[in-house]
């Protein structure tokens, strides 16, 4: 049995203006201690997938369908009292702009104790000790943690979160955008710490960003989104070797290779659909260079085109290595 086995999640914001259809029908699973990227553009629903597995939607989200079986246990029917029980414990979390959301009055081990303390029968001083260990396995030094955020640099601040996300000993821990706000070297830094620790915990990890190099360098498998659907699923090799889906295609082909010919980047044309308002079929067709009338009319399912890739798309571009 996977860890998490998401069927047909479906959850939409309702507006003034309508329901924008954030997460539509979105099927993937995750094994004990893998690791796997969600890609895609900004407002492709990444983040809204993450939220909804953890029950920590905002007031005018809606709920729509399917299901998230995390150890057998469906996320979406548990009560809120149960939910809590496997927030922090179960599941965490690294959100974006973490190295913002620590609390500037607080010391930064305060706050993990606070949280520890929170979710678990740990004493003050068991817990002290637990964050020194912390600490030193994301590569600070044990006697940080009694300072205070703003004494942290920017790479400092996110392995701290890394190790308040660790505070638990969750099963599966999802980083949004972990690194955004941090330069490449510090960046490559903290993904290389992360991939280790996950390796030491034996944990599971779900990776959300819009940049699929950085994806690729600790997942085991990746998930392209767009505007609410999972077009392409597969393990990291396969998708980079062998992208199906038109979309994968047109990311592949917009970061330069350090490998081989130089070659001209393309820029995708057009922009990401109004999921106010979501176009009929395939909700790529307007931007596909290979779109057919059957793409304008149904949306195409999530098909098997070789073991353990799943493509959505009437006109996979398939190639054999």
């Amino acid at each position: 049995m996977p860890l998490l086995d998401v069927r047909d999640l479906t959850m939409h914001y309702v507006t003034k203006m309508g329901d924008v259809h954030a997460v539509d029908g979105v099927t993937f699973s995750l094994e004990h201690g893998e690791a796997i990227g969600l890609v895609g553009e900004s407002g492709c629903g990444k983040t809204s997938i993450a939220l909804t597995l953890l029950r920590l939607l905002p007031d005018n989200a809606k709920f729509l369908g399917g299901q998230a079986l995390f150890d057998g246990v469906d996320l979406t029917r548990l009560p809120e009292s149960e939910m809590r029980k496997i927030r922090w414990r179960g599941i965490s979390m690294i959100f974006q702009a973490a190295m913002n959301s620590l609390n500037p009055v607080y010391r930064v081990g305060d706050q993990i104790i606070e949280a520890m303390q929170t979710h678990m029968s740990i004493s003050y001083r068991e817990a002290r000790k637990r964050v020194a260990e912390l600490f030193e396995l994301v590569g600070l030094a044990p006697e940080l943690m009694d300072r205070y955020p703003h004494e942290y640099s920017g790479g400092m601040k996110q392995r701290a979160v890394i190790a308040m996300a660790l505070a638990c000993d969750p099963k599966l821990i999802i980083a949004d955008e972990p690194t955004t706000a941090l330069d490449v070297i510090v960046q490559d830094r903290i993904l290389r710490r992360i991939d280790e620790v996950r390796k030491t915990l034996n944990m599971a990890m779900m990776y959300i960003s819009h940049d699929i190099a950085v994806i690729a360098e600790v997942s085991q498998r990746i998930g392209v989104m767009y505007a609410g659907h999972l077009v392409e699923f597969g393990d990291t090799v396969t998708l980079f070797g062998r992208p199906a889906h038109p979309y994968t295609i047109a990311l592949m082909s917009a970061f330069p290779s350090l490998r081989g010919e130089k070659r001209k980047l393309r820029a995708l044309p057009g922009e990401p659909p109004d999921l106010l308002r979501p176009p009929p079929g395939c909700r790529f067709h307007p931007r596909c260079p290979f779109a057919t009338e059957i793409c304008t009319t149904q949306a195409p399912p999530q098909d098997m085109i070789e073991p353990g890739h799943t493509v959505a798309c009437w006109h996979p571009q398939v190639r054999r290595s």
